[in-house]
């Protein structure tokens, strides 16, 4: 169990609160881990790259010249791989990157990657009251009171997302905000600081701690 600060709207230490999740052994995290992350990145692949072959490329029926007595190297047709707007070799075509992942583990990963971000854990007390109106300015000197230094990238987690908040946070281009039940591997590791407030914490804790 890790116990994290909690910080009001000024950025003032109110109270705190525990993180305690179902991890995965310490010799068996970094590997879990990295599999979920693999599998959310390979399966982000669209898979749609084609190129066309010999068989595929449009004309090149006819011989462009006789086999022999024109001095030059034989040719069989315009669409040789070997010539400019000719077939491509072993080129790529479209498949399928999903990898597969039981849920139980994929479930364990991400608990895993949330525990191990808790020294970069803030959990704040509920500001949408704050938002009766979208405004950018307010929640960028919010992060900073709460301890977001300036150029760092943020994940910010909420148990709902209020239209206000979202209007006011998807013009900075460092802050990126999802709903409690949305957690992925991928976010995780790659914000610097992750922000959530108490009812999110609390909404983890009952969506992925079985």
């Amino acid at each position: 169990m890790v116990n994290c600060v909690v910080r009001n709207w000024q950025g003032e230490e109110v109270g705190q609160a525990s993180l305690d999740l179902k991890v995965a052994k310490e010799e068996t995290a970094a590997h879990i881990v990295h599999r979920a992350l693999v599998r959310q990145m390979t399966n982000a692949r669209q898979g749609t790259a084609s190129t066309k072959t010999r068989a595929e490329v449009r004309g090149g029926g006819r011989k462009p010249w006789r086999q022999k007595g024109t001095g030059r190297a034989r040719a069989g047709s315009i669409r040789s791989p070997l010539w400019r707007g000719g077939g491509v070799i072993f080129g790529p075509k479209p498949r399928d990157y999903n990898l597969k992942m039981n849920r139980k583990e994929r479930r364990l990963a991400l608990r895993t990657a949330f525990q191990s971000r808790s020294e970069d854990l803030i959990v704040v007390e509920e500001f949408a009251d704050e938002f009766p109106r979208p405004k950018t300015k307010d929640l960028a000197s919010a992060l900073q009171r709460w301890g977001v230094e300036s150029g760092q990238k943020a994940l910010l987690i909420l148990p709902e997302l209020p239209d206000n908040i979202y209007l006011s946070a998807r013009n900075l281009e460092r802050l990126k905000v999802i709903t409690a039940t949305n957690l992925n591997v991928y976010d995780l590791l790659h914000a610097d600081a992750i922000i959530t407030t108490a009812a999110g914490l609390a909404k983890i804790h009952e969506v992925y701690n079985d």
